[in-house]
């Protein structure tokens, strides 16, 4: 369809792609792809004569990114935990000293911590990783006065306008994640992190659900899903594995730093997911692998060298790699496999001659 332009004419296809090679004369073939996709949204947004008021919401949506991508882009490597919970919290709340705790035990370690940059517990996890080792993510609120103080003026603040496209970036940048309790947006973010952790949307991440010491927020939740969800068959045992319920702060750190213990990361080339770790299983645990987890995979778990598409991007060369035809569904499996990767044996030789 040949879309019209601002006075009612058409607009050739030969048009769109001068305009393509104008912006973007220089970028590499996969680039040039996706922009040639996004200004190919833009012309059926014409051809429909998009109402004002959906433009808005697509153009606002576009900046927003746009502006995300950029305060994120120079911390793209560096490990990130994003930590909810509720702004109402006060700084003497048993809640707002864990996740300040969280957060300056993270910190030691050398993560960055995200929060929606707010007051209570997303003040609490910056005063925890200090403002160096902080990034924040705001939504603008009538009744909130802004970014907390531990990130108010700082390049590392985003201001956002829609929760979706917030809560993109809170989740898209992170390698970790820590809920505290808190209320309706809490519980939203929770859950929808949850969702996309299950269905294989968001990449395979450690979920801690902190609750404070003698408090039962999260054991309650947990205690819903036995006697609710489980026994009408809407989660599996499985779906278990995708968070830890924990009021210890040394737990709650061991959970998301021993998630990359072994397990780096994660990539699907073509139907075969590639998994990328420090030390490769040796043949007892590859086969062990197999034989534990071959109810998720067609065909077998084996050992690979970088396949093209790594290789033509430089896609963590160095590191060994295991490929599997992952059904795509048993997502809190997937997460057992990761536990199982971060348990080889050659990983705990190796600890034991750097630590000699």
């Amino acid at each position: 369809m040949t879309p019209p332009d601002a006075h009612g004419a058409a607009i050739a296809p030969e048009a769109v792609a001068r305009m393509l090679e104008e912006l973007i004369p220089a970028v590499s073939p996969a680039e040039r792809r996706l922009y040639g996709s996004i200004l190919a949204t833009i012309e059926r947004l014409v051809a429909e004569r998009t109402e004002v008021v959906d433009l808005k919401i697509v153009d606002a949506a576009l900046a927003e990114m746009g502006e995300a991508f950029r305060v994120f882009r120079p911390f793209r490597h560096e490990r990130k935990v994003t930590i909810f919970g509720s702004a109402r919290t006060l700084p003497n709340h048993p809640a707002y000293t864990q996740a300040r705790d969280l957060a300056a035990s993270m910190a030691v370690s050398g993560w960055m911590a995200v929060t929606g940059a707010g007051p209570g517990i997303m003040a609490a996890g910056m005063e925890g990783a200090g403002r160096e080792q902080s990034i924040g993510v705001n939504i603008r609120l009538p009744f909130e006065q802004g970014a907390n103080a531990f990130i108010a003026q700082d390049p590392k603040l985003v201001e956002m306008r829609y929760f979706f496209t917030r809560k993109l970036m809170l989740i898209k940048e992170s390698d970790g994640f820590v809920a505290l309790p808190g209320g309706f947006g809490t519980l939203d973010e929770s859950f929808e992190l949850l969702t996309l952790l299950q269905t294989g949307k968001a990449e395979p991440s450690p979920l801690v659900l902190l609750d404070t010491p003698r408090d039962t927020y999260w054991e309650g939740w947990d205690q819903f899903l036995d006697l609710h969800v489980a026994p009408k068959g809407l989660i599996s045992d499985d779906d278990r594995a995708l968070f830890m319920i924990t009021d210890d702060i040394a737990a709650a750190t061991a959970e998301l730093l021993g998630f990359y213990r072994n397990y780096q990361s994660a990539r699907w080339v073509g139907d075969l997911l590639v998994v990328r770790m420090l030390v490769a299983p040796d043949k007892a645990e590859l086969a062990s692998l197999n034989r534990r987890f071959g109810d998720m995979v067609e065909g077998r778990i084996r050992t690979t060298k970088p396949l093209s598409p790594e290789r033509s991007g430089r896609d963590h060369l160095d590191q060994p790699r295991l490929a599997l035809r992952f059904d795509r569904i048993h997502y809190g499996r997937l997460r057992r496999f990761i536990d199982a990767l971060n348990e080889c044996t050659g990983l705990a030789s190796d600890e034991a001659v750097q630590g000699a």
